[in-house]
């Protein structure tokens, strides 16, 4: 596809972004691979004034174009790229459920089946590190791995998908989890999450499949795989 057509595509994502209400003012950003490389935002630039002329290349190596700045994120981007030969393009924002989980440093776990979009029985959180940095871009990595989408300790969601459509319905189905999980935490926060015997097979069909919450006055039939607190 020819550029100014991914440019224009980013700048939407931006704009629905900031519609779905995942993000607010500057923050987050959104890329696309291109020609071994990738296009991203540019630092500071509010997305209401993003042009297509806007949208910074940096190379595999690294590298952008000169007269224009990236976004200060594009290590986490060139790493999820790297991790995950599948992704074709990388969101990144600040969804209030989504930065509260990652404030209490904890994972997504399988409250709801829709859990397996994200490529798993869990959404990680990876470690802090100072936004920009090679420390945190190493930390999405790790994180990446096994899953399409990550929390980032007091920071934010990283979400990657084979499209720029894709990659920004995780993130929003992702902060829809973040935001169940803690209307969970606010009933109990010792609640506990079981997977019965019969769960297995949702992590491969993503279909609907037996959960149950348990408190400490809740009774729970069937012999639980795995629990989490």
């Amino acid at each position: 596809m020819e550029r100014n057509r991914l440019a224009r595509q980013i700048i939407d994502t931006c704009l629905e972004m900031t519609r779905l209400g995942l993000n607010q003012g500057t923050a987050g950003n959104v890329s696309v691979r291109y020609q071994g490389g990738m296009l991203i935002t540019p630092t500071g630039i509010p997305y209401e004034k993003l042009t297509e002329d806007k949208i910074v290349f940096i190379d595999a190596d690294g590298q952008h174009e000169q007269g224009k700045l990236p976004s200060s994120e594009w290590r986490f981007h060139q790493a999820a790229y790297q991790t995950r030969p599948d992704a074709q393009a990388v969101v990144h924002n600040h969804a209030v459920h989504c930065t509260a989980v990652s404030i209490l440093n904890r994972p997504i776990p399988a409250i709801h089946y829709m859990i397996a979009a994200a490529g798993g029985n869990s959404i990680p959180c990876a470690p802090y590190a100072t936004f920009g940095t090679r420390e945190l871009s190493e930390h999405v990595a790790v994180a990446l791995k096994h899953r399409k989408a990550t929390l980032l300790q007091h920071h934010g969601l990283i979400a990657c998908e084979a499209s720029l459509e894709k990659a920004l319905w995780l993130a929003h189905e992702v902060e829809v989890l973040a935001q169940l999980y803690l209307s969970t935490l606010a009933i109990t926060d010792r609640s506990r999450c079981w997977m019965t015997r019969r769960s297995p097979s949702c992590w491969r069909s993503s279909k609907p499949t037996d959960y149950a919450l348990k408190s400490d006055a809740a009774t729970l039939t069937g012999e639980p795989r795995w629990q989490t607190e």
